[in-house]
């Protein structure tokens, strides 16, 4: 028998909350860097760093949410 303690769900939930948090933070800091680009440089500077902060945080939905049905079912 494996030694290994298994998690409960709500100790997983919580992880993942942890976890997912600390990506939200990024993909928000790549935002408002953009932002600022773009209030202190060109426009569209700015637009293609809020595009890209944009990317990362669809990007980490879609993985939540394809991780989320995976673990449901």
């Amino acid at each position: 028998m494996s030694k290994k303690r298994r998690l409960s769900p709500s100790e997983e939930f919580e992880i993942m909350k942890m976890v997912l948090d600390k990506f939200l933070w990024l993909g928000f800091g790549i935002m408002a860097f953009g932002l600022w680009v773009s209030l202190v440089s060109t426009f569209m500077d700015g637009v293609w760093y809020m595009a890209a902060g944009a990317i990362v945080l669809f990007a980490f939905m879609y993985i939540i949410v394809k991780e989320y049905e995976f673990i449901r079912y």
